[in-house]
């Protein structure tokens, strides 16, 4: 097993758009600012680069939803460091037919990905907790997007419980995506909406090599507890809360790929890069860290979206 150290505690963000989405190897190639890798897959149907569904937000819808959220929960930055939740899960597996290769992952890799989420969260009071799977063969969800016909057919269908509690579809939308999620303010407005879409081959034991150690489960559920990339808002840090709304993330231009150790994308600004954050872009392998800051906003989202709503 990877040795992971995680500093997770749990605290908020507000957000009007339904969608978003251990030992670090040495080196990897870092995409550039720029340029679109979203659409790039290889032969196989691995992404080149890790990509989600996330909808990054400007400088100005930043600033107003940040507003908006301080007016709903003022007493945000007094929390306790424990949510105390036991989070039920229900996982949807859609697939093309019976298989490993047409999305129709066996359970154990089921129990696996909830290891993985347990070993991130678990220690500062957040748990899963699988309550049932169930599986649907239908080819048009199965390579469902965000935002598509099917994705809402999908949902309406087969979503589960309230918003304390997580739907996790598994299926193969393309594109490059290796998932996204759904932010708790969301929820009021479309609860059948609410959940996190995964890349069935990343799954822990999946064929997504560098993204198959189950991480792309642990980013997606963060953005589904409140958290933005990283990268959001580049390097124009706010010094009480971050580009990402978050003061202890060090400023970053842009997402990195692969495990760049060292690498200083807003030089003029304290800090190198957050390459080991869940919420960045890297491999699985160089994921393993939630900061103190991350998680009181993830705490604070919980409390006032989704904690026995």
């Amino acid at each position: 097993m990877r040795n992971l150290q995680y500093t997770v505690i749990l605290g908020g963000l507000f957000s009007a758009f339904a969608l978003l989405g251990a030992g670090c190897s040495a080196d990897s190639s870092e995409i550039g600012e720029g340029v679109d890798v979203g659409g790039e897959t290889e032969a196989a149907g691995v992404p080149v680069v890790r990509t989600c569904g996330t909808k990054e937000l400007t400088a100005e819808e930043f600033a107003k939803l940040e507003a908006e959220f301080e007016q709903l929960a003022p007493w945000k930055d007094n929390l306790n460091v424990s949510v105390g939740a036991t989070i039920p899960v229900y996982w949807h597996v859609i697939n093309k037919g019976t298989g490993i290769s047409n999305g129709d992952i066996p359970q154990s890799q089921i129990d696996d990905q909830i290891k993985v989420l347990n070993a991130a969260y678990a220690p500062w009071g957040v748990s899963f907790n699988l309550v049932s799977v169930d599986r649907t063969t239908n080819s048009t969800w199965y390579t469902a997007g965000p935002g598509t016909t099917a994705e809402k057919n999908m949902k309406t269908a087969l979503r589960q419980g309230s918003a304390d509690d997580l739907n996790v579809y598994s299926s193969n939308p393309g594109g490059g995506l290796l998932g996204w999620a759904t932010f708790p303010s969301s929820y009021t407005s479309n609860p059948k909406d609410d959940g996190v879409v995964l890349l069935f081959s990343s799954v822990p034991g999946g064929s997504a090599v560098p993204y198959n150690l189950g991480d792309t489960g642990t980013h997606e559920v963060g953005h589904w507890m409140g958290l933005y990339h990283t990268f959001q808002g580049g390097c124009a840090k706010n010094a009480s809360t971050g580009g990402d709304g978050v003061a202890d993330t060090p400023a970053e231009k842009s997402a990195a790929y692969g495990c760049p150790t060292g690498r200083d994308s807003c030089a003029a600004i304290s800090g190198v890069d957050p390459i080991l954050n869940f919420m960045d872009y890297t491999d699985d392998a160089c994921m393993n860290t939630f900061t103190e800051g991350q998680s009181s906003r993830m705490q604070a989202q919980w409390a006032t979206y989704r904690k026995n709503k």
